[in-house]
Formats: C-alpha cells, structure tokens, sequence
C-alpha cells in the first residue's frame, strides 16, 4: 500500500509550512529516516525524514507552496505501485426543505391612473396565528450562502493567533490572511496590530499637542510637517532579478523591525585583551581537540565571562511585559548562527551549569544541526540573552538588534593582534603586541540604565583579561 507524506507540525502553535526544496525527485529510492524535503515555518527550518523505505511516487505540493499541517504532500510506496487517485469526497448532504410558506397571490395589473389601488388588508394579529405552525426560517442575507473550505480554515486560525485577537478584541474578518486559504497567521496578526498603533497615534497625540501650544504661546509654532509622502513603487530594469523573499528572510525582517520599535536601542562598546587566553589557547588547543573532539575557540570564555556577570546584573538577563519585569532565574544562552539562507539563534539551555567544556560542545552541536536544518523548534525559544560574533567575518564591532523579548545582546568583534599601550617592568609606557577585540553590548535601554550597561561590560572585560578559566 501507498503511504502518504503529510506537513509535520513542528511546533504546538505551528498551523502551516511551506516546502522549500524537494530532497528527492519522483522515481527516487528513499531509505526510511532519509530527508526526502526541506521545510520552513515561523519558528524553524527543517529536513522531513520518509516515514518508510520505499520510491517516492508523487509529489502534490510542489516547492514555495504553503500549506496546513497535515496535508498531504507527497506519496511514497513500491516502485511498480501507482499511486492512489484521489480519496472520493462523500456526497453533500441534500439541501433542508425550505418551511412551507404560503403562495404569494398574482400580481395584478396595475389600475389606471384615475384609480388608485385600494390599500392592502391589515395583517391577521399575530394571536390569531396556530401555535403549532413554526415560522418560516429567515432567508441568509447573502441569498443562501454556504461557507466555504477557505473561510472555515481561515476562521481556525492557530490557538495563539485567536489567543492574540481575543486580547485585544479583533475580528480575525478584519485581518488580511496570508497563509493557505488566506488563513491568519501569527506575523499577519502582528503586523496588524502594529499597523492600528501606528495609525492611532497621530489621533490620540493631536489634542494635548494643540492643548500645549496653547498653554504656550510665547513658543514658537511651527506648522505640522506634512505627511511622509507614500513609498514609490520599485520599478524593476531589464536586467534586475526578482526573487521572492524565503520564509526565514521574512520572519528575520518582522522580528527585527518590531525589536527597533519596541526596544530604546543603546550600545556601549569596551575593548578587551585577550592575550591570557590566547595563551591558553595556544597551550592546550591540540590535546583539548584530541581528548574532547571539539575546537577550543575564543566563544566558550566569552560566554563562561558574559553568564558570570549575568549572575552579577539580573537586570541584564530580563524582559519587560509591559509594566512588569521578569527577572529570568535561569540563563538560556542564545548564540547567532549565520546561514547560507539566514539568521538563526539556537539557545543553550542552562548555560550556567556548564562549564568551558560544556559551553563548547553545545556551540558546535548547535551550530552544527543549524547548519544541517536538523534544529527542533524548542532549541530556537527560550532565550534569555544572546551573543552573536560578526568578528568571524572580521567586523571590529556592529550595534546588533536585541531579539525580543531580551533586553541585551552581546556582539564580538574581530580578535586580533594590535599595537597596545603598556607598561614596562619600570612603570614606563611603551608600545607592545597584543591579543585585543571589541564587545559590543546593544541593551534596552527601558529597563537597563547606561551606568548598568558599562559597569556589566567592565565585569565581562575583567573576568576575560584575567585569563582563570577551568577548562574541564
């Protein structure tokens, strides 16, 4: 027998995928557990294994479509097998009887206009009507309309969209739907709502703006400025390329704009010696690499000295919900991954129970299986405070976005060695090589004061320049 392939859901409030890329092509031999085609949804990227051993017999959804959990994607069976046609959709039901209702009279021809029609018999009191006649069921306004497939998927929206429109009292019929079937997802909710705040500010700032001015008047008034014309529409060359934006490049695109509109961004920038511990490094790279199967890189005492200070400033490793701060107990540590196709932050749950050794076999798993699209969509939440390293590709510092709903983010610049200032066995100053690097704090800037944001930074620089790290 066939057996069909179905959009997974990865994710409890995971309502649709897309398929990115077919693994196999129709005729191809799969082994079970294979990767037979790659998904992306609003929390991850994903290979699908095939559920069985078998040839790949049919692909019903072809790459760049979009479609509900459980639908059925493709068929898998034996090579001589041909697949199933489509499962027969039961009969409808037969339309209800309409309720009997009594024959309208025939329409007789107007009179002549010298004699007006007599007026129309007053209705029967409604007493005299027999009590065990129902009335007659009132026609649907739109002539009789059913409701569609479309309109019911759309209407089941996932349980945290209806949970985010139940918030705050919106109609999903308001909401334009971008997933199957113009179904509601998340992102369509959100930028929804973002849209009305936008809209409602100039309305609600007008009045106390006049009401100043004013109270006032020996300031100067300046005119309104006018409003930002539209945006212009992008006219494509000849020779330009359209591409149509992937999955993770659209949510990485909401998830940062809504970050700049939600966060105060600020960022403080220290320099850091890491001559101690490229030092160590240089002593025990080889036998940690042999003993241990991982690389020992510069990351993992980065990490060791950021979730130290956390412990110091829990302010740092918090989040605001609205008018509450949450001071997380526990450090998930995110770490920015960079991809041929996008950004992705895995998280190390814990992090503060591992040691350097932990830190690094965690990093490079994650990365890994990022790499290879084998994240599962827990190992991307979570996050209490996040690194990420531009330095790999030799920045010497960026202002990096905080992911929400972090208030701070760590950003490593390019360790390399520099001509330092230093002082001689003598006190006097002198030039010398050194092992430096930017760190970059962006901290938001509602919860965490600039005073905090340094003297967290300077307890990282501190812990980094000492070089006492245990590499067990």
């Amino acid at each position: 027998m066939a057996t069909e392939i179905i959009m997974p859901q990865m994710g409890e409030s995971i309502a649709e995928g897309t398929i990115t890329k077919w693994l196999k092509k129709v005729g191809d031999a799969v082994k079970r557990d294979e990767p037979i085609f790659e998904i992306s949804t609003d929390k991850v990227d994903a290979e699908i294994p095939s559920p069985i051993a078998g040839t790949l017999l049919e692909i019903k959804v072809q790459e760049g479509a979009t479609v509900a959990i459980n639908t059925v994607v493709g068929v898998i069976g034996e090579a001589a097998e041909k697949p199933a046609g489509p499962a027969a959709q039961p009969a409808a039901p037969p339309a209800p009887a309409p309720a009997p209702v009594a024959a309208a009279p025939e329409p007789k021809p107007a009179p002549a206009p010298a004699a007006p029609p007599p007026p129309p018999p007053a209705p029967a009191p409604a007493a005299q009507a027999p009590a065990s006649r129902p009335a007659p069921a009132p026609a649907p306004a739109d002539g009789g309309h059913v409701e569609s497939i479309e309109e019911r998927i759309r209407r089941r929206s996932s349980p945290l969209v209806r949970k985010i429109a139940q918030e705050h009292s919106i109609e999903l019929a308001e909401v334009d739907g971008t997933g199957v079937h113009n179904r509601v997802t998340k992102n369509d909710i959100l930028s929804y709502l973002e849209n009305r705040k936008v809209a409602a500010v100039p309305s609600r700032a007008a009045a106390p703006a006049a009401a100043a001015m004013a109270a006032a008047p020996e300031i100067r008034r300046f005119e309104p400025a006018e409003p930002a014309a539209p945006r212009p529409a992008m006219v494509a060359g000849e020779r330009d390329e359209i591409v149509a934006m992937t999955k993770i490049r659209k949510i990485t695109a909401e998830n940062m704009i809504l970050s700049k509109r939600t966060s105060a961004h600020v960022t403080t920038v220290f320099q850091v010696d890491y001559t101690n511990i490229s030092r160590i490094r240089q002593k025990h790279k080889d036998a940690f690499l042999e003993k241990n199967g991982v690389k020992l890189t510069y990351l993992p005492f980065i990490f060791r000295a950021a979730i130290q200070s956390l412990r110091q400033f829990p302010q740092v490793n918090a989040s605001i919900d609205g008018d509450s701060i949450v001071y997380h107990k526990d450090i998930h540590l995110g770490m920015a991954v960079a991809l041929d196709w996008g950004l992705i932050v895995p998280v190390i749950k814990n992090a503060d129970e591992k040691s350097i050794l932990g830190l690094a076999r965690a990093s490079q798993d994650l990365a890994e299986r990022a790499r290879t699209k084998r994240l599962k969509p827990e190992e991307i939440q979570g996050g209490t405070f996040t690194v990420t390293n531009p330095g790999v590709f030799g920045s010497l510092f960026g202002t990096p976005i905080i992911p929400q709903p972090q208030v701070a983010i760590l950003g490593v610049g390019t360790i390399e060695k520099r001509p330092v200032v230093v002082e001689d066995e003598n006190g006097q100053d002198a030039l010398g090589i050194r092992t430096v690097g930017y760190l970059a704090l962006s901290f938001d800037h509602r919860l965490i004061d600039g005073a905090d944001a340094d003297k967290f930074m300077a307890s990282v620089k501190e812990t980094l320049e000492s070089g006492e790290f245990d590499l067990g």
